[in-house]
């Protein structure tokens, strides 16, 4: 498999996410609760630069997965943050007007930072999209989305990987073989979900 063309010289990128979760913590609680169709709203950004934003929504349907993403501007990505977002009540952009219902209705607002370092491959064979995700971290209460001060906090044991396997069509059987999946169970390890556990656990150790 090759390298991901976005990687830096070391092989790997820097993600960092703001999750949203609205008043009753549905995406954390329909997670938790295995609903099998469920959804998350983020903002992600590459390296701790603005020149790439995306407000996204990722689709969870069974097995299946899918993203819809819309590129936002620092503007428009600090009037977010700031809690102003009338300027997404468009109707010509349905996505951007879904989100702001979101905001206004279901009081969907920002939860938690989640940080990782991603090692991605691919392979062009039924679209595979091989990702080791490493050193995850959680940004506990704060959301200043663009800080390279931010303090976070390890979410994972140091010598834990995520390892994601993404293909469209079918995995070819030497990428399965290699993976050697036979006896292994399919399970979703949810970066969003560890983060916000996390914040509880922290929590209640300082009490």
């Amino acid at each position: 498999m090759q390298h991901d063309e976005h990687v830096g010289p070391t092989g790997e990128y820097h993600i960092r996410s703001l999750y949203f979760d609205d008043i009753g913590n549905t995406a954390l609680a329909e997670k938790l609760g295995g609903v099998r169709q469920r959804k998350k709203y983020r903002i992600r950004i590459y390296n701790l630069d603005d020149k790439v934003i995306h407000f996204e929504k990722k689709i969870k349907n069974g097995e299946y997965i899918a993203k819809i993403k819309e590129s936002l501007t620092r503007e428009m990505t600090d009037n977010i943050l700031a809690g102003d977002y009338q300027e997404f009540k468009n109707p010509n952009k349905p996505f951007l007007m879904e989100w702001h219902n979101e905001m206004t209705h279901k009081l969907l607002r920002p939860k938690v930072i989640v940080d990782y370092v991603r090692e991605p491959y691919i392979h062009p064979n039924g679209n595979v999209r091989i990702t080791f995700d490493k050193d995850l971290k959680s940004g506990l209460h704060r959301t200043d989305l663009f800080s390279r001060e931010l303090s976070t906090v390890r979410s994972l044991s140091e010598n834990q990987i995520i390892l994601e396997v993404k293909f469209d069509e079918y995995l070819p059987s030497s990428l399965r073989n290699a993976l050697q999946l036979e006896g292994l169970q399919r399970q979703s390890a949810s970066k969003y979900v560890i983060c916000r556990k996390y914040i509880k656990l922290n929590a209640w150790e300082d009490q």
